[in-house]
């Protein structure tokens, strides 16, 4: 059986950050004990050279690289041993390896602060491994005054964001698995500092409309070492269900229509000598997309799970 011990939690939101952070996550198949918390902090590096404009592959010829990298503080809390929530509050930053003789700056600062709860209805003995359905609902909303029209350095789509995540995972006796995801993503309204853009028309509103997403999510698995190692290959897709291209020579906005294909590798060891105590290490490529930059991305983080009525019981004992 594997550990209910925390993972971790990786996403892509727009432009050019890995966002809505997915660990013990939202996104997996596994559930945290009833009065448990598990406690991560990542840290990300990620960088782009080549984008997307449309369907077509251009380079940076003005910006050069982009690199962003953001700190993820997140918290995972079991409620009841079916049901968990989460909490998490990304840090980012954004800038180019050339600073075009000072007339682009990157940006940083608070991105989004996320909720999510993720329940498991079933899960049962099925043949030679153990069968699980869950379902995750999540929202997230801009903490900070970022300039989300600031692409391709802008933090965020400033945008309130809804999830609603089906999962399922067949985990066989030998440690082997395999988990599917389908989630909906409903976004809302970003301002910008602007009162005109295009999109398909002209808009006379600083308002854009962010385009609602669809995901897929495809992972295989093993855990080794009696339950100690974790290993990942992960493939997951984004597609916007409206929106505009970036036009030719144009910076990306808000409302374009973002698609891409993104595979992934990750580890997780759990630590035997140190009960609760976990470290990760990830990378992400994308590897095909639409208004999207072509970028990979490299992660580590730690993670701590302990038991709150446990603790509470032995500071008790000790007094």
């Amino acid at each position: 059986m594997a550990p209910t011990l925390c993972a971790l939690l990786l996403g892509l939101t727009y432009m050019v950050l890995p966002n809505s952070l997915v660990a013990q996550t939202p996104s997996d198949g596994l559930m945290m004990p009833s009065k448990n918390i598990c406690v991560l902090f990542s840290y990300d590096m990620g960088s782009f050279d080549r984008y997307w404009e449309g369907t077509k592959l251009r380079s940076n010829e003005t910006i050069a690289t982009v690199d962003q990298n953001m700190i993820m503080p997140m918290a995972a809390i079991g409620i009841l041993d079916n049901l968990n929530f989460y909490i998490s509050l990304p840090y980012v930053s954004t800038e180019s390896s050339e600073p075009n003789g000072g007339k682009f700056t990157g940006a940083r600062g608070f991105q989004d602060i996320g909720f999510a709860v993720k329940y498991r209805p079933f899960r049962e003995e099925v043949g030679n491994g153990r069968l699980s359905a869950l379902v995750t609902a999540g929202f997230s909303t801009p903490i900070s005054n970022y300039l989300s029209d600031y692409r391709p350095y802008s933090i965020g789509s400033g945008a309130p964001e809804f999830l609603l995540r089906g999962i399922g995972q067949y985990q066989w006796n030998n440690g082997f698995y395999i988990r599917a995801a389908l989630a909906h993503l409903w976004r809302g309204y970003t301002e910008a500092e602007r009162d005109y853009y295009y999109n398909n028309g002209s808009y006379y509103t600083a308002w854009m409309d962010v385009p609602n997403a669809v995901t897929y999510e495809g992972i295989f698995g093993k855990w080794l070492f009696d339950n100690s190692l974790k290993l990942e290959l992960s493939y997951f897709s984004l597609n916007s269900t409206s929106g505009d291209d970036i036009r030719a020579y144009n910076a990306a906005q808000p409302t374009n229509k973002v698609e891409f294909d993104r595979v992934g590798f990750s580890a997780q060891y759990f630590f035997k000598s140190i009960k609760g105590l976990g470290v990760v290490a990830y990378h992400n490529r994308i590897v095909d997309g639409r208004n999207a930059p072509k970028m990979s991305n490299t992660g580590f983080g730690i993670t701590y799970q302990f038991n709150v009525i446990k603790k509470q019981t032995d500071e008790q004992d000790a007094q």
